[in-house]
């Protein structure tokens, strides 16, 4: 098939990128070029800016596809310009949405795409309901064929997927488990969630690429596992052979503090309990079956981080905030004593 990304070196992208050339599709990635990751020889990069609406549409002027991906649309005018972009030059166009569109606070656990999509606490999801939203408005009135997926917490081996972080990523609270210093978890860490290996999502996906299932209809893919966020972090310090020093604060809190974007990331998101029913995606794609263990993954991706250096993003900025954090609800226990 002739497969276009728009995008296609992030975080989840990055595994379907390397599947699809592997397994000799035409494929082609439209991005600005600026990130360096190890692909097949045999990908076409199409370098525009997918915001520059002209340039893109004079680059693709002839241009047929049998799926189109977009993994960079957060924005209803993103979804709009995709639907002018590419009505009528592709037989399939998926959206990457997000799980954390589903109801917050989830009137159940159990998570299936008919689960009602509603988010008062983030910008971020209640944006990805309206470009949803929009796509499939465009699938009923003229018939584009738009499939959403949302994914939840997916990671690769550049980044550990984590709760409780600053704005450079998940490294500092590696740092501060390296050194023995407490890392604030949120809540009492006994929510249950779900982390994806981008491995696994990529089997997920590409069976819904050319899947006429897949048509006018929406999919989570994650994991089957489900772990508490005191598992997760235990995981972790496992897998670094360190000893973890949890430090448990409450979501609230965290995000009443107003450093970082807590109230969306946990209230909105995180802090909830969610166990993800995937067995419409196993309909569509009999096929799919994740595999691979959070331990088995995050070890992957702990190895990786720690024999490159480019992904140790020192934040010192975060790591004194969580100092300060700890040593106030100390001293706050203290008064009371």
């Amino acid at each position: 098939m002739k497969i276009l990304m728009i995008g296609g070196t992030g975080t989840i992208s990055t595994a379907i990128s390397r599947k699809l050339a592997l397994s000799g599709h035409e494929l082609y990635l439209l991005n600005r070029g600026k990130s360096s990751h190890d692909l097949p020889e045999n990908v076409n990069f199409i370098h525009a800016d997918i915001h520059d609406e002209a340039l893109v549409s004079e680059k693709l002027k002839g241009m047929q596809f049998d799926a189109v991906c977009e993994f960079i649309g957060f924005l209803p005018s993103d979804a709009e310009r995709d639907h002018r972009l590419f009505s009528g030059r592709t037989k399939q166009y998926l959206f990457i949405s997000s799980a954390s569109a589903y109801n917050k606070p989830p009137a159940d656990c159990v998570i299936t795409e008919g689960t009602a999509l509603a988010n008062p606490y983030w910008e971020y999801s209640r944006n990805k309901i309206a470009c949803e939203e929009f796509l499939m408005r465009m699938y009923r009135e003229n018939g584009f064929p738009v499939t959403i997926v949302r994914p939840s917490h997916t990671y690769c081996e550049t980044s550990v997927p984590l709760g409780v972080h600053g704005k450079n990523g998940s490294w500092q609270v590696i740092r501060r488990m390296l050194d023995g210093k407490p890392v604030i978890i949120h809540g009492d860490g006994t929510s249950l969630w779900t982390m994806t290996d981008s491995r696994d999502f990529a089997n997920g996906f590409v069976g819904l690429i050319g899947n006429p299932h897949a048509i006018g209809e929406a999919f989570h893919i994650t994991s089957d596992e489900t772990l508490t966020w005191n598992q997760i972090y235990q995981t972790i310090a496992d897998c670094l052979g360190v000893t973890l020093h949890p430090y448990h604060v409450s979501s609230e809190l965290l995000a009443a503090l107003g450093d970082f974007d807590f109230m969306g990331s946990l209230v909105g998101d995180k802090a909830n309990s969610v166990i993800f029913d995937n067995s419409k995606l196993k309909r569509a794609v009999p096929s799919f079956q994740p595999v691979i263990s959070f331990r088995e993954g995050i070890g992957h991706t702990l190895d990786h981080i720690l024999s490159h250096a480019a992904y140790q993003r020192e934040d010192p900025e975060f790591d004194q905030w969580c100092d300060r954090v700890i040593e106030k609800i100390e001293a706050l226990k203290n008064d009371f004593h």
